[in-house]
């Protein structure tokens, strides 16, 4: 089975379809005001409307309230939903829509028993933690902190780059990866090379 790959913090069309071009299997939209990669409902539009067919638009959220959430749903044609803060299960699956629930590896998190809590979630993303900071730290974790026979697929994050995911991968053998500063010049302006070297990184592994 090869391995699924997601690039997270989009926020410009062409970057968008540079991910399709590449051979990227879903793009992310980071709807959390504080992240340097926030886009707003038209920003995220222009990015949709600019895809190709089969790549699945995924938006993240970090304890939105319900009302930001649909305002979203309501104007933008989201694939996945991605909970990337404290929200319990009941929450996550009340949109109709599928959804992942990222976990940030603390020191002392039970993976096991956190994945439990969402059973109806279509896969979990794990992190890189560091206090304060929902996501997109740049940072790795230790891979082999990830416990095996989880119940769900795996989507690994935290820290990957062009150099390091084929490794990254033969460690954890997740479901997919997803890459975010690991392929950008700056912050919210992905790179396309660092794209296609990080697609041909994941596909040789």
């Amino acid at each position: 089975m090869r391995t699924r790959i997601k690039i997270c913090g989009i926020t410009r069309p062409e970057d968008g379809v540079a991910v399709a071009n590449a051979g990227g299997d879903a793009i992310g939209l980071v709807f959390y005001g504080p992240s340097p990669r926030h886009v707003t409902i038209a920003q995220a539009q222009a990015v949709v409307a600019a895809l190709p067919p089969f790549v699945t638009v995924v938006g993240l959220f970090v304890n939105a309230s319900d009302d930001e959430i649909r305002d979203v749903l309501d104007a933008v044609p989201l694939g996945l939903l991605q909970f990337h803060g404290d929200e319990p299960a009941g929450i996550c699956g009340g949109y109709d829509l599928p959804y992942i629930k990222a976990l940030r590896m603390a020191p002392g998190l039970d993976v096991a028993a956190t994945v439990a809590c969402y059973q109806d979630a279509q896969g979990i993303l794990l992190d890189a933690y560091r206090s304060g900071v929902a996501g997109g730290t740049g940072e790795i974790f230790d891979w082999q902190a990830v416990p095996e026979g989880l119940k769900k697929p795996i989507i690994l994050a935290g820290g990957l780059t062009p150099q390091n995911v084929s490794e990254a991968i033969a460690v954890v053998q997740p479901y997919a990866v997803d890459v975010s500063g690991g392929v950008e010049t700056a912050k919210g302006i992905k790179d396309i090379k660092k794209i296609s070297a990080f697609v041909a990184a994941v596909r040789g592994a």
